[in-house]
Order: C-alpha cells, then sequence, then structure tokens
C-alpha cells in the first residue's frame, strides 16, 4: 500500500461526527468520493459523504455517528492509497517530483529535496536547498527522471 498524504483533519463539526480536513491536495474530485477508504492514525474510514464549507473538506464517515468516536484523531494527517487515485499519464502528484534531476538550459542543477507548500496553492521546488516557483517546469520526464526548468536569468 502506498499511502500519499491528503490533508490534515483539523476539527470536528457539529456533534454527529463529521470532520473537518485542510487540504491542498491537487485531485480533490478523486480523493473525497462516497466508498473510497481514508486513513487516519493507522485506522481506515470509508467516506460516506462530502461537501466543502468555508474552504475545508467536510467528510463523513461510515460507522461514525458521534463526535466521541473520532474526536481523539483531531491533529493528524488524512492519508489515501495511491493506486485509489487512479492517474492517468499526464497526472502526477507533488510528492512524484522528489529525487528527479533538475535541468536548466540542459546543465545538470540537481535534484529536487522537497515541494514546500505556501498559501494560495503556491508551490515550491527545493533544488540544492534553493527555492524555484514550481511554475517554472517546463518539462517532465518521468521515464527519464528528469525535469527542464524554464530559463530564468539568477535562477540556480
Amino acid at each position: 500500500m502506498n499511502l500519499v498524504v491528503i490533508g490534515k483533519y483539523v476539527k470536528t463539526h457539529g456533534i454527529k461526527g463529521e470532520i473537518r480536513i485542510k487540504s491542498n491536495f491537487k485531485y480533490k474530485e478523486k480523493v473525497f468520493k462516497v466508498g473510497n477508504i481514508i486513513k487516519i492514525d493507522n485506522k481506515e474510514f470509508k467516506i460516506t459523504g462530502y461537501r466543502v464549507h468555508q474552504g475545508y473538506d467536510m467528510v463523513t464517515l461510515e460507522g461514525i455517528t458521534n463526535i466521541n468516536q473520532i474526536i481523539d484523531l483531531k491533529g493528524n494527517l488524512v492519508y489515501i492509497d495511491k493506486s485509489l487515485l487512479k492517474l492517468d499519464e499526464s497526472e502526477y502528484l507533488d510528492s512524484d517530483l522528489i529525487g528527479l534531476d533538475v535541468y536548466l538550459d540542459n546543465n545538470f542543477k540537481g535534484k529536487v529535496e522537497d515541494i514546500i507548500f505556501l498559501t494560495n496553492n503556491k508551490k515550491l521546488l527545493v533544488i540544492n536547498s534553493k527555492y524555484v516557483p514550481i511554475e517554472l517546469i517546463q518539462e517532465i520526464d518521468f521515464k527519464n527522471k528528469k525535469i527542464k526548468l524554464q530559463e530564468v536569468d539568477g535562477l540556480l
């Protein structure tokens, strides 16, 4: 099982056990589907309902009918098995970029060490401890494990 972080369980909503998830996950329409299984603190839950409320992903879970059944897991990360996402060839997760070689003007500049998430869905690649906006990716070649960046003066 290849688990992927999809957000954080930040709060309950109401007394019937609905949970509020803070998520900037790219493919929410594939994750928050009725019937999908999510994991919180190594416990599996089946999604029975989903809605968006004030920018949060609100989820109801099978077997959870009372706030006291789920409140102790508040603050934990929420995961899904990557295979449930059924990504096509043009789709990828940000975490798939970690470890890829980065090239600028056909010159190797390093490997993607991490992805930093800022507000408003802004993301930065961390390459040799330097930050590069993810929007500067010109091409991704997963087969050869390469990323080509747009040329920008002073970058890397």
